[in-house]
């Protein structure tokens, strides 16, 4: 059945989106008496952005402004959904990952891959897959990762088709991360965590002015942990990011920056599907097991490198024309060698995991290169603030898998003893991790080089009309360069290995258009489109939408998404609150063809339409909320297999919703906690595989020795839920962490 959502049929969505302007609007006397309620600053943001980034001052959870110059107003007069975690939200939640600190956003779930990285950053946004649409400091993040939060201040999450802002991708929304950056006042912060499953964490944050008008900024972590639940997995991971600024407060300031991050991780890839009756009446779901077990072996690993450096400079040529450039370098390594139970072999129904390996040693480098002209100016009574810009990058990713030779062989654990002596398979219900594998790892023969060239160049503005009309537009170009060889089966399954070759270019345009209109200061109405594009090899030979014969010859897939908003600050603008109903559609979506000659086709239509609600800020000077709520309606609307059609699109949960508060008792002691809702996910789009929905709870307090000394308690996973956040579409699905208490001691000087 098609489970369509038409918006036109929609009323009650109409009116949940707008009701909040609606209510402001008529209840202005309610909006300035609580204003002088409290003459605290603090604001929390409700858009249909989720942004999480520079606080309006610290400690509050409310962010007015991104701090990417391509967003031409306030965030407020935004049209546009953008959602920013500030400092302290990561810090109050105890996030320890760019993961951890994502779950505090509705909207926002997790994907896994065979051959990728389970236990990395593979975010989808609004039901789409956001894995190649992180950006650093508005710079785009290349390559595979498992990024860390210890040198952010911020993550800004933008929703919504914003090819116009990003470049290719960001079909369901983008993440900008937020560096640490030097100040003009000295400081020393750190801390020490101490947490059950043998958590050690120390982080340092040292800034030291120079002179009158530079300064430098270190900050160092050091991690390592077993995973709450799962039995033989850990973590391992060390960094170091300094900075140096010059001329802060001057017309000229320059930014230099390095960052290095080193992991030594064991990889998991969770419980095997039943693979048993499946299909959408009866789908598969994980193995009925204990959700402690870990079915690698002693061979498993992840090792992992980041090393980028970056230098920016501005020049104000006067009061109203900027200058920038930003230039950065990055080059990752990733090295694994991981277990992928039983591999649909079929083993799974008869109590038996066969441990099919899955690896990847790959090396990408790459630089980018954006400069920036900000400029204010009128034209008759029209304010504009228009940025314009161009962009070039280039990356290049090796890739090569290594090649397994066991004792044994074959795949199936109930008719081979010898598999289980090999270390090649083991008990599903019962697995032993201690197990050795008597094979060997080989460098393997098959190989891809990936290179990808881009061209760019945009302009936004926003066009104040007067103080209650704006316009904001929009205009990006992109010349898209992506070239793939190598020797192997060319992305195609069961084909002969041999030595391949793949190209395309694209040229596309995206747009960005709004109009906000503000019937009072402390709030905004607007209406939205804008779109984005997604070229072939747009994940440069390290995700799921890599450059094959089966798509190296089709043009970009097309999305176009439109908004209805609005957003509003309360309480003297302490908390912000925003609303929106939207719908994004992508009319050409790579299909399987039906005809064998050719592997894929532009012939899939795809829609996710819903509501969002978002909150952030203070509710009184003592209490802070943080959160929101997302509906998710999402259909395959067509494809080439017509049992499909109709179907939920996979990771695309209907109902997420999120809730972070906490609360002064006193001047030194804060309690808090949170919950996280996600309703059941379908890992495929024949919707035969899924994993159930969950609720999970944390808690924490703080308490503030003096000054410069102070603790805090997290325990997340509250009540030790064993939940699922990960699913493949065929093999298995992630358990993510259970109970997990860390006791912090900070220091500030």
């Amino acid at each position: 059945m098609t489970r369509q959502l038409e918006l036109s049929a929609t009323p009650k969505l109409l009116a949940s989106a707008v009701g909040v302007a609606i209510t402001a609007f008529s209840n202005t006397s309610f909006a300035q008496q609580a204003g002088s309620a409290s003459q605290d600053a603090s604001v929390v943001d409700l858009s249909s952005t989720t942004v999480v980034g520079e606080q309006t001052d610290a400690g509050s959870y409310q962010t007015k402004e991104s701090a990417s110059s391509k967003y031409t107003a306030p965030l407020r007069d935004t049209p546009k959904s953008v959602t920013v975690i500030p400092t302290q939200v990561i810090k109050d939640t105890g996030a320890l990952s760019l993961t951890d600190a994502l779950r505090t956003v509705p909207g926002i779930t997790f994907g896994a891959g065979e051959g990728g990285n389970p236990q990395g950053d593979r975010p989808f946004i609004r039901g789409f897959s956001a894995e190649s649409d992180t950006f650093v400091d508005g710079l785009r993040d290349v390559a595979s990762q498992t990024r860390e939060v210890f040198n952010l201040e911020s993550i800004e999450v933008s929703k919504g088709p914003g090819s116009a802002y990003t470049g290719a991708g960001s079909t369901g929304g983008s993440l900008n991360l937020i560096s640490k950056t030097p100040k003009l006042h000295d400081f020393v912060d750190g801390g020490f965590t101490y947490g059950s499953d043998q958590t050690r964490r120390t982080t340092l944050d040292v800034n030291h002015v120079l002179t009158d008008s530079a300064a430098f900024r270190l900050n160092l972590m050091k991690h390592d942990a077993n995973v709450a639940g799962r039995d033989g997995v850990d973590v391992s991971r060390w960094g170091v990011a300094p900075s140096i600024s010059f001329g802060l407060g001057t017309p000229t300031r320059a930014t230099f920056s390095y960052y290095h991050l080193e992991t030594d991780d064991t990889p998991d890839y969770g419980i095997p599907l039943t693979n048993v009756n499946r299909s959408e009446a009866n789908p598969s779901r994980p193995a009925h097991v204990d959700k402690d077990n870990w079915y690698g072996s002693s061979r498993d690993y992840r090792e992992s490198t980041t090393d980028s450096g970056t230098f920016r400079i501005e020049h104000d040529l006067n009061d109203s024309l900027t200058l920038s450039n930003s230039f950065r370098m990055v080059r990752t390594t990733l090295d694994y060698v991981a277990t992928n139970p039983d591999d649909s072999k079929g083993n799974v129904v008869n109590g038996y995991v066969y441990r099919s390996p899955k690896s990847r040693n790959s090396v990408s480098e790459g630089w980018v290169n954006q400069t920036d002209l900000k400029a204010l100016f009128n034209t008759g009574s029209v304010e504009h603030t228009l940025v314009t810009g161009l962009e070039f990058s280039y990356e290049d990713v090796h890739s090569r898998p290594y090649t397994f030779t066991s004792s044994a062989t074959g795949s199936n654990c109930l008719a081979n003893a010898a598999l289980f002596t090999s270390g090649d398979c083991t008990s599903l219900s019962n697995p032993s991790y201690h197990d050795g594998w008597d094979g060997t790892i080989a460098e393997g023969t098959s190989y891809t080089d990936t290179d990808i060239k881009t061209s760019a160049a945009y302009v936004f503005d926003t066009l104040k009309l007067n103080e209650q009309w704006s316009v904001n537009l929009g205009l990006r170009y992109d010349d898209y360069q992506v070239k793939s060889s190598g020797f192997g089966n060319n992305g195609i399954r069961g084909a002969a290995s041999s030595n391949f070759s793949n190209e395309n270019n694209s040229h596309f345009w995206n747009y960005q258009a709004g109009v906000v209109y503000k019937p009072r200061p402390n709030g905004s109405i607007y209406v939205a489109w804008s779109t984005s594009s997604n070229p072939s090899g747009e994940t440069a030979g390290e995700g799921l939408s890599d450059i094959s014969a089966a798509n190296n010859g089709l043009d970009p897939e097309r999305n176009r998404n439109y908004e209805i908003g609005t957003k509003w600050d309360f309480f003297n603008e302490a908390l912000s609150l925003n609303a929106a109903i939207f719908r994004t559609d992508k009319t050409n979506a790579r299909v399987a063809s039906a005809d064998a000659s050719v592997s894929q086709v532009l012939d899939g239509e795809q829609r996710v339409q819903g509501v969002e609600l978002g909150f952030s800020g203070k509710l009184t000077p003592h209490w802070k909320v943080f959160g929101g709520y997302t509906y998710l309606d999402s259909e395959i609307r067509s494809s080439t297999t017509a049992s499909d059609v109709g179907n939920q699109m996979p990771q695309t949960p209907e109902n997420n919703a999120t809730l972070w508060t906490t609360y002064d008792l006193t001047q030194d002691f804060t309690f808090g906690g949170g919950a996280t809702y996600v309703d059941q996910q379908f890992g495929n789009t024949a919707n035969s595989v899924y994993i159930p929905s969950y609720v999970r709870y944390d808690a924490m307090a703080a308490y503030r020795i003096n000054k410069h000394f102070d603790l805090q308690l997290n325990v997340q996973n509250l009540t030790d839920k064993r939940y699922y956040d990960q699913v493949f579409s065929t093999h298995m699905a992630h358990v993510a962490p259970g109970r997990t208490v860390l006791l912090s001691t900070n220091f500030h000087f």
